[in-house]
């Protein structure tokens, strides 16, 4: 991989991890279609690890309120948030686990991928509209976390979004666009950081992969990941996500059309 693809794919990454688009799918399928070299997974999660970096600078106070309450147990805001993003990590951990295999092969399917894309971008917009959108991230209940968390398991299908489905189900339980959105960023760090821990062993033993693609496409992903949780936040204050919908649909159709053009 290129100095320059690693650039665009550091962006592609730090902008579809937090906007409710799909990094994962994005990682698939822009060498896909400019018919790059995939790198793979190793590499995505790699640039997983930059926004890691984006979520936890852009958040470091949150993180150090919530880390201190945690601490003390869940008798103050802070810490009942942090157990509930504990708790809320489980199910995506052990389905990331169970289904590692099937996520670096059979889920890298552009076909899927965009039949993920095109479905997710309806129930984003159905939940979008109907959503009663009381509950701000810091009223949060330890149900409403868990569903959430569960939900989280569904991102291991590139096209589903992390955020996006997160948001999603934040939005059909209640919560305000901004408290889904805040509530979504919170829970990517402790996911990422372990989808990382699990690929640490492979870089270890293939020390070639640090290059200088590699190292850039992190710092570019950190960058971009920073530039697009500020966006959203405010965007979502006064906004929809029907412009992240119609993307989806836009997407995922092309991505059929490619593959049919291609198959035929």
């Amino acid at each position: 991989m290129t100095i320059w693809q690693a650039v665009v794919m550091g962006i592609v990454q730090g902008l579809g991890e937090f906007l409710p688009i799909s990094s994962s799918a994005h990682l698939v399928l822009v060498p896909w279609l400019f018919r790059w070299h995939d790198p793979g997974l190793t590499f995505d999660i790699a640039l997983h690890l930059g926004t890691l970096v984006a979520v936890i600078a852009y958040f470091w106070r949150d993180w150090v309120d919530l880390i201190k309450g945690g601490l003390r147990g869940t008798k103050t805001t802070e810490g009942r948030l942090f157990w509930y993003l504990v708790l809320a990590t489980i199910p995506g951990a052990i389905i990331g686990l169970l289904l590692e295999e099937k996520a670096e092969t059979v889920f890298r399917n552009p076909a899927l991928i965009a039949t993920m894309l095109i479905l997710l971008g309806v129930i984003l917009y159905w939940a979008d509209r109907r959503g009663r959108k009381f509950t701000d991230v810091n009223k949060i209940t330890l149900g409403q976390s868990l569903l959430i968390g569960v939900s989280q398991a569904l991102a291991i299908i590139p096209g589903v979004s992390r955020s996006g489905i997160t948001m999603t189900t934040g939005l059909i339980f209640g919560l305000t666009r901004e408290g889904a959105a805040r509530f979504s960023f919170l829970l990517s760090a402790p996911i990422i950081f372990g989808a990382g821990l699990i690929k640490v062993p492979d870089i270890i033993a293939n020390p070639a992969m640090i290059n200088a693609s590699f190292l850039i496409g992190i710092l570019v992903s950190a960058i971009a990941g920073v530039a697009s949780i500020g966006f959203l936040l405010r965007y979502v204050q006064t906004k929809n996500y029907l412009p992240f919908v119609w993307y989806r649909f836009l997407l995922g159709a092309v991505v059929l059309v490619v593959a049919l053009a291609r198959w035929l």
